[in-house]
């Protein structure tokens, strides 16, 4: 089933439910990916990875508004968008542990040759394609410059 399609299954139980915060986050996941589809030119459907992609700076924005709000003393706000994130991050695929994320990017790091901090761009693209949706861009870029660092 399509990201789409499932998508609606939820937005009509959370509708059924009268579950007004999963609705809200669900709809903008849904506009989301109306908007997507019309980009493209055409009622295409999306890739796996445009998806995950659009889900995962969806959440990247939320997270940043929670950034904010909590720094301007806004905790109302700022659960709201926790919420939102909670049930965006429903549709991206399991996140990886900290532990799991070394030994993929050390043993993509040591495939790929690269030994040195100056190389850290040649690591950044391949990891952040295999790794999309599976963890943070930050996460990422922290753990290439801790171990090229070594």
């Amino acid at each position: 089933m399509s990201l789409e399609q499932t998508i609606t299954q939820d937005m009509k139980a959370a509708m059924k439910a009268k579950d007004k915060d999963a609705l809200r986050a669900i709809r903008a996941v849904r506009s989301a990916i109306l908007l997507a589809k019309t980009e493209k030119g055409g009622g295409a459907e999306l890739t796996e990875e445009a998806e995950i992609k659009m889900l995962s700076k969806l959440v990247k924005q939320r997270k940043d508004s929670v950034a904010i709000y909590k720094e301007q003393g806004r905790e109302d706000l700022a659960a709201v968008e926790q919420v939102e994130i909670d049930v965006i991050s429903k549709y991206l695929p399991a996140q990886m542990s900290p532990e799991e994320l070394r030994t993929q990017v050390a043993a993509l790091i040591s495939e790929l040759g690269v030994d040195s901090p100056q190389q850290m761009g040649k690591v950044m693209g391949p990891a952040m394609k295999r790794f999309a949706g599976k963890a943070d861009g930050k996460a990422i870029s922290a753990l290439v410059k801790e171990l090229l660092n070594k």
